[in-house]
């Protein structure tokens, strides 16, 4: 089963994994344990990746983007000034991006810099991002509390899909995939034509006002971003069965990140939306 995400995607062998963890005994995110077969070889020196490995890694790089966030915020309360949020969101943004096409590129999948690098640049733009929709630099007295209620969504789904994929009540299969995967590139080409138009109106499409389609569109956006879990979990699972070398945990951490940045600023622009409904 091959994930949407774009990252989990490229892990090497993933797709080879995933069959093989079919009839594999290692215990994984949350199948239980079976029988053990006799396991396909590591492809390399490196031993197997277990779960611990998966966590480990995934924990270090939220935290890296987690202090670079609270720089980038911190930077841009002391100055007062919203160009350096923007400036930092868009270095960070920019940054990202470029780092995963070079990690997909270059097919180093397993590489703890790109990851890190990447976590550092995310976490600048979650701080500017955070900034921005929050309104901290425009007096709002709630931006505390927003950040915060963005904070625990976030990984309140992310629990909560672990849980469903643990369980079984959302099965990862083909179909699931297929259909996922067309609602996201319908998403992302949305966003596309969306900055685009904005380049020259200035304005963009509805999709991102405050008004009843811009919060669908959020609404549509996070229930996408959380599904992705499962297959994030999916390949993850798969991997760790299958025995796959274990420093490929820092490629299945780069995946889960991509999609816990989505999901958070996806829910903190929603939340941002009916805080200033209110007001």
């Amino acid at each position: 089963m091959r994930s949407n995400n774009p990252v989990m995607a490229r892990l090497p062998g993933a797709e080879r994994y995933t069959e093989q963890g079919q009839n594999q005994g290692y215990q994984g995110f949350g199948s239980p344990a079976e029988p053990a077969a006799p396991a396909a070889p590591p492809r390399s020196q490196d031993r197997p990746i277990t779960v611990d490995d998966v966590v480990i890694k995934t924990g270090i790089t939220l935290a890296i983007i987690v202090a670079a966030a609270a720089v980038s915020f911190g930077l841009s309360v002391a100055t007062g000034n919203p160009g350096i949020s923007m400036l930092l969101t868009g270095v960070g943004a920019i940054g990202g991006f470029i780092t995963v096409l070079v990690w997909s590129f270059k097919r180093n999948f397993g590489s703890p810099a790109t990851t890190i690098t990447y976590a550092v640049f995310e976490g600048l733009f979650v701080g500017g991002f955070s900034m921005v929709f929050s309104g901290v630099l425009i007096g709002n007295e709630n931006a505390g509390a927003i950040i915060a209620q963005a904070i625990v969504g976030t990984l309140g789904v992310f629990a909560g899909m672990l849980v469903v994929y643990k369980v079984g009540a959302i099965k990862v299969t083909n179909k699931f995939s297929r259909v996922l995967t067309a609602c996201i590139a319908g998403v992302a080409v949305l966003l596309l034509v969306n900055l685009v138009v904005s380049l020259f109106t200035g304005g963009g499409l509805i999709l991102r006002d405050a008004g009843p389609i811009g919060i669908i569109f959020s609404l549509v956006c996070i229930v996408l971003a959380a599904l992705s879990f499962l297959q994030d979990f999916d390949v993850a699972d798969k991997l760790v069965r299958a025995q796959a070398p274990s420093k490929e945990a820092w490629g299945v951490a780069l995946g889960l990140a991509v999609t816990l940045v989505w999901l958070y600023t996806e829910i903190l622009r929603l939340i941002a939306i009916f805080a200033r409904s209110d007001n």
